[in-house]
C-alpha cells in the first residue's frame, strides 16, 4: 500500500501499512481474518463489526459501567440517564455496535433488547472510593454469564503498573481461558494505574498508554480499549526515549495503535467535550488505525435529541472508513 498524502507521522517500520483505498493517509485496521480467532470469536466479532452499528468493520460502542466505576455522580448532568433504559434505548435507536455494562444491568434490562443491541458484558470492576495507588478490579461476572445472556463479547479491566497487577494477570488468565473455551471475544480495558505510573509521567502519558496497549496484546486481548495519550510537563519523568519524544497527538496515538499489533483498538471518550473536539478525535483515531470508539458520557450525558443527532454524525464519519469483510 502506498502513501497518498504529505502527512509524515513517525517512522513505525513494524506497524501495518497505510491504506489509500479508504482515504488519503489512513492507516489500515487489523483485518478480522488475521487475528487468529476461532469460529465462535470470529462469528461474534463479525456481528458487531458488520451486522450492527455503522458496519464496514468498525465499532461504535456505548458503555454504561460508570455507575459502578464512578458512582451516580455522572448522571447529574442528564438526570434521565440515571435510568439504564435511557442508554439502552439510545443504543437501539442510534444503532450502536454494542452496549457495555455490568451483570446487574444485563440481568435486569437486556432481555428487552436482546437481538437488537449486541451485549458486551463487563466481568470486573471497582468503585472510585479507594485510592488508585493499589488499583484492582475483582470479578463481578463470568464468561458463562456472558454466554447465557447472549453476549457477543466480554470486557475486562487490567490496571497496568498497579502493585496488584500480579493478581490482576492471574485473574485475567482464567477469564481468557474461559473465553477461548466458549468462543467469545475479550475486550481489555487497558488502564495504567499506581504510584509507579504516577512517578513515570502519569497515567495519561504516552509511555503509560503505549505500555498498557502492548500489555493487553501480550496478555491475549482481541480488542483493547485505551485512552488517548495527553502531553504534559510530567512527560519529562517518563523513561527514555519517551521523555524526549516530540510527537503530535496523531503521531502519539498512532504509536499506541502500532503497539497493540493484531488487537483491534477502541478509543475511550473520557469526560464530556464539545462536538468539534469529539468529532476531530474520532477522525484522528480512525486515521491512526483504530477500529472504533467507546463513548459513554460524551453521548448519554446529552439530552436524547442531541445524543441521537451526534450519533448520526458519527455514523456518517464511520461510513467513510468502511471496508468489506476480510
Amino acid at each position: 500500500m502506498t502513501e497518498t498524502t504529505a502527512r509524515t507521522p513517525p517512522d513505525l517500520s513494524t506497524s501495518p501499512a497505510r491504506s489509500s483505498a479508504g482515504g488519503a493517509g489512513r492507516f489500515a485496521r487489523p483485518a478480522l481474518s488475521r487475528l487468529g480467532l476461532g469460529p465462535g470469536k470470529m462469528t461474534r466479532l463479525r456481528r458487531m463489526l458488520y451486522d450492527h452499528g455503522p458496519g464496514g468493520g468498525t465499532l461504535l460502542v456505548l458503555p454504561i459501567d460508570q455507575g459502578l466505576e464512578h458512582g451516580p455522580v455522572d448522571f447529574f448532568e442528564n438526570p434521565d440517564a440515571l435510568d439504564p433504559q435511557y442508554q439502552y434505548d439510545l443504543a437501539r435507536e442510534g444503532n450502536f455496535s454494542a452496549i457495555a455494562l455490568h451483570i446487574g444491568l444485563a440481568e435486569k434490562y437486556f432481555h428487552e433488547y436482546a437481538g437488537d443491541v449486541p451485549l458486551i458484558l463487563k466481568l470486573n470492576g471497582k468503585t472510585s472510593i479507594p485510592s488508585d495507588s493499589q488499583s484492582f478490579s475483582p470479578l463481578t461476572g463470568t464468561v458463562e454469564d456472558a454466554v447465557r445472556l447472549g453476549a457477543d463479547a466480554v470486557g475486562y479491566t487490567v490496571y497496568v503498573g498497579s502493585p496488584a497487577q500480579d493478581r490482576d494477570f492471574l485473574q485475567f488468565l482464567e477469564v481468557r481461558r474461559d473465553a477461548e473455551r466458549l468462543g467469545i471475544p475479550v475486550i481489555v480495558w487497558a488502564y495504567p494505574r499506581g504510584e509507579a505510573v504516577s512517578k513515570r509521567g502519569g497515567k495519561e502519558s504516552l509511555y503509560a498508554v503505549d505500555y498498557a496497549a502492548r500489555v493487553a496484546l501480550e496478555l491475549g486481548a482481541d480488542v483493547v480499549k485505551v485512552n488517548y495519550p495527553a502531553r504534559s510537563e510530567k512527560d519529562a519523568d517518563s523513561p527514555a526515549p519517551y521523555n524526549a519524544l516530540q510527537l503530535s497527538p496523531f503521531e502519539a496515538f498512532r504509536k499506541v495503535v502500532a503497539s497493540a499489533g493484531r488487537a483491534m483498538v477502541l478509543v475511550s471518550g473520557g469526560e464530556k467535550v464539545g462536538d468539534p473536539e469529539l468529532l476531530a478525535k474520532v477522525r484522528s483515531s480512525l486515521d491512526a488505525g483504530a477500529t472504533g470508539i467507546i463513548f459513554g458520557r460524551n453521548l448519554w450525558q446529552r439530552p436524547r435529541a442531541d445524543a441521537l443527532r451526534l450519533t448520526r454524525e458519527l455514523h456518517g464519519i464511520f461510513r467513510e472508513y468502511a471496508v468489506p469483510a476480510r
